[in-house]
């Protein structure tokens, strides 16, 4: 009888414990996601070669190039939970503004961890990618691959704390106390930025302080939104204004969007972007990128050409570096780019 209770209390132990267990699992979940992409590019108007560049974020190499690598890991619990981001390959270290192009260096582009202290507020932090602008870093998550100047003028990411604030199902609130502009890992001067988002109705006005000493940003205000015309046809916006002591830039892009089919869409970016501050017609450029999405499975091929134009460029430094094909300053510059992204 002494054994058959032993026995009985064992297998009730061990149900208990698989209960809890399974329980445990019911309520917590460990969520795996992540993209690889790649590409090829040449310009149509100048020498594929080091010295020739749009000027702004990652796709800045010519022939084949690796883009990025990431693996996403989410761990959410019932209340709290935990994201780690990493990114290897270029463009992730571009985007975390590590010296190093070397694919075996674990980048952390995103470490956060969250607490859902109500229905409608959660409190986040660590290091979590930018609220300003329309694109994002993750090429899966836009439509063109290269990047806009607006995109690429702004910080990428933000280390400090923010709060998300569901005020209805339509209207947001975020509030963030950061380190300063792209000063990601610690302040070293003692400052820290402000931002704010308001959400109303997919509509978002984005706003960013620093001091703007020690090559900080400064204030930026941004407007990003859209609107669905119908059923096949979206119009991106956005919009920015950045001003550092007196200087800054100032830009509008949209975003026209068609899906003819369930597999293809075809898209377009037209991008006005200037600086601005001490004297007169500083430099600003106009740029076009006609983009296509062909999607198989996880699978997206994008065509793109790309025509950026300049105006007064000699009367200040710009970005970019433009030649014509017979190595002279140039005032325009065009590139095709076939990319492959596969997320998971």
């Amino acid at each position: 009888m002494k054994t058959i209770m032993k026995k009985f209390l064992t297998l009730s132990l061990l149900f208990v414990a698989a209960l809890g267990f399974a329980q445990e699992e019911e309520t917590s979940k460990l969520s795996i996601s992540g993209s690889v992409d790649a590409y090829y590019q040449t310009y149509l108007t100048a020498p594929d070669n080091e010295g020739v560049s749009f000027g702004t974020a990652f796709a800045g190499k010519s022939g084949f190039a690796l883009g990025m690598a990431n693996v996403i890991l989410g761990y959410e619990g019932e209340k709290a939970g935990a994201v780690v981001d990493l990114a290897f390959g270029p463009k992730g270290t571009g985007a975390t503004l590590v010296e190093s192009d070397d694919f075996t260096n674990g980048i952390v582009n995103q470490a956060y961890v969250y607490w859902n202290v109500s229905e409608g507020t959660t409190l986040t932090f660590g290091r979590w990618n930018t609220f300003l602008g329309y694109e994002v870093i993750a090429p899966a998550g836009n439509f063109n691959y290269s990047c806009s100047y607006l995109f690429s003028s702004g910080p990428f990411s933000h280390m400090g704390l923010k709060a998300d604030f569901a005020l209805s199902d339509d209207v947001s609130l975020m509030l963030a106390v950061t380190n300063p502009w792209d000063t990601n890992d610690i302040s070293m001067t003692g400052e820290y930025a402000l931002g704010a988002q308001l959400g109303f109705y997919g509509q978002y006005l984005n706003l960013y302080y620093d001091s703007g000493k020690n090559e900080g940003l400064g204030f930026e205000i941004d407007y990003t939104g859209g609107f669905d015309v119908s059923d096949s046809f979206f119009l991106g916006i956005n919009a920015a204004y950045n001003d550092n002591d007196g200087a800054g830039f100032y830009g509008a892009a949209l975003y026209p969007q068609l899906a003819t089919s369930d597999s293809f869409s075809i898209g377009l970016r037209g991008e006005y972007f200037a600086l601005h501050g001490d004297g007169d017609d500083l430099p600003s450029v106009f740029a076009t990128t006609l983009t296509g999405s062909y999607t198989v499975d996880n699978l997206i091929i994008k065509p793109e050409v790309r025509l950026d134009a300049l105006t007064n460029v000699d009367s200040g430094e710009f970005y970019g570096k433009f030649l014509d094909n017979d190595g002279m300053p140039s005032e325009s510059l065009a590139a095709f780019t076939l990319a492959a992204i596969y997320s998971f």
